[in-house]
């Protein structure tokens, strides 16, 4: 009896031994399917996925000489089950097949979080940077500054609200610098806001709030003029330079405020001509044969005193051999002598036909009833029909296609 007692008790030690082993091997086993893949049961499809994963290796390592700067794009682990098709750009996508099939462990990522992951490609940061603001690294060749303001427009109170908010890469005549700004509301140039003065910097730095009272009728025939200028050590005023910016295209409210930045421009600091002078661009595209007028603005009018608030604007006209082709007008402006337009006009014209053709531009005042007064007149051209500057303007814009080409031209009575 205590033989197969005995007997008993060891027989049932190894049966116990034998059933922990099992499950101790179970256990192990499943625990080793959630951090692996299974392997593939086709040995073809195994070597098929090894080649490929081989060939993702060396693309890798093409990336990571070609872009330094590149970050690696992966495949969460969950997403089992799928091929992997070469592109041309040494890209890889994935394509759906048998969900029982899974490839083999291949690269594993270097992120603990996502261990067993795959490397399929990578992103290129540049992609997804935003825009860079070059209005303040952008500088063309002979810049003489840059000036940022914002303008918004209370309509209940009809006040502008003018924020000048800064100036840089002034260039003055002597090294140090001392900058300030009068700001203009034109037609009325007797009255004016003025900042305060930087001191010993070219790129000042202002932040400061102007108002002009001006009704919502008025409003869009106005125009913004700022002036800068140094102060020098004998507390002379020196200009800089100007901007003028018109109001009449922008659209004003007090939910909409315009951040803006223009360049300087050097002041025409020569006195009028008798009958006023006035200033535009011409360019010729001879792809497309369009010329196009810029009308930028007058000065200097002589307008007839006895119709002070009569509207001022100008008329382009082509003309070819003397014989009328087309005009077009500006918008006209009320009762001053120094209109701001700024207006594009285009005209169709072959570049065999800029030997015989013209432009000519016409400063008129409107009269009562439906009369006109010709201010002053200027006729841009070839040499059969003009001579000095305003063949000098004509020749320059033909050798400068697509090219914008701005002068002052002195008006007259007589063509």
């Amino acid at each position: 009896e205590q033989a197969v007692a005995v007997a008993g008790g060891i027989i049932g030690g190894i049966l116990l031994f034998v059933l922990l082993g099992i499950t101790a091997y179970l256990l192990w086993k499943k625990f080793c399917h959630f951090f692996s893949y299974e392997k593939l049961t086709n040995p073809v499809k195994t070597t098929t996925a090894n080649a490929l994963f081989q060939d993702q290796a060396n693309s890798e390592i093409h990336l990571k000489s070609t872009r330094s700067r590149s970050v690696p794009f992966i495949i969460p682990p969950t997403l089992h089950g799928r091929d992997w098709i070469h592109l041309t750009n040494e890209e890889q996508v994935q394509e759906d097949r048998d969900p029982c099939m899974s490839p083999q462990c291949g690269p594993r990522s270097s992120f603990h979080s996502l261990a067993g992951a795959y490397v399929v490609g990578t992103i290129n940061p540049d992609l997804y940077k935003f825009p860079e603001d070059k209005s303040e690294t952008d500088f063309p060749d002979g810049n003489i500054g840059r000036l940022w303001f914002s303008i918004e427009y209370e309509q209940e109170s009809e006040r502008l609200l003018v924020s000048l908010i800064k100036v840089r890469k002034l260039q003055p005549p002597a090294d140090s610098c001392s900058p300030f700004v009068k700001i203009y509301l034109l037609p009325d140039e007797r009255s004016y806001l003025q900042s305060k003065t930087k001191r010993k910097t070219l790129n000042p730095q202002f932040d400061e709030n102007f108002v002009f009272q001006v009704s919502s009728k008025m409003l869009l025939q106005r125009t913004l003029k700022f002036l800068v200028y140094h102060v020098d050590k004998q507390k002379k005023h020196h200009l800089l330079g100007q901007v003028i910016f018109p109001l009449k295209n922008e659209t004003l409210t007090e939910d909409n405020k315009l951040v803006i930045w223009r360049d300087l421009e050097k002041e025409n600091l020569e006195p009028p001509s008798e009958h006023g002078d006035i200033q535009f661009s011409l360019s010729y595209n001879d792809y497309l044969g369009r010329l196009t007028v810029v009308v930028l603005r007058a000065r200097g009018l002589k307008l007839q005193e006895e119709s002070p608030v009569a509207g001022v604007y100008v008329k382009v006209s082509l003309m070819n051999h003397n014989k009328f082709i087309k005009s077009k007008k500006t918008a006209a402006l009320l009762g001053t002598p120094n209109p701001v337009y700024n207006e594009t006009f285009s005209f169709k014209a072959d570049q065999t036909e800029l030997d015989t053709a013209s432009l000519s531009l016409s400063v008129l005042q409107s009269l009562k009833g439906e009369k006109t007064l010709l201010l002053g007149r200027v006729v841009v051209g070839p040499f059969m029909y003009t001579r000095g500057k305003e063949l000098e303007h004509w020749n320059e814009m033909i050798s400068k296609p697509k090219e914008l080409v701005k002068r002052w031209h002195a008006l007259c009575h007589s063509t």
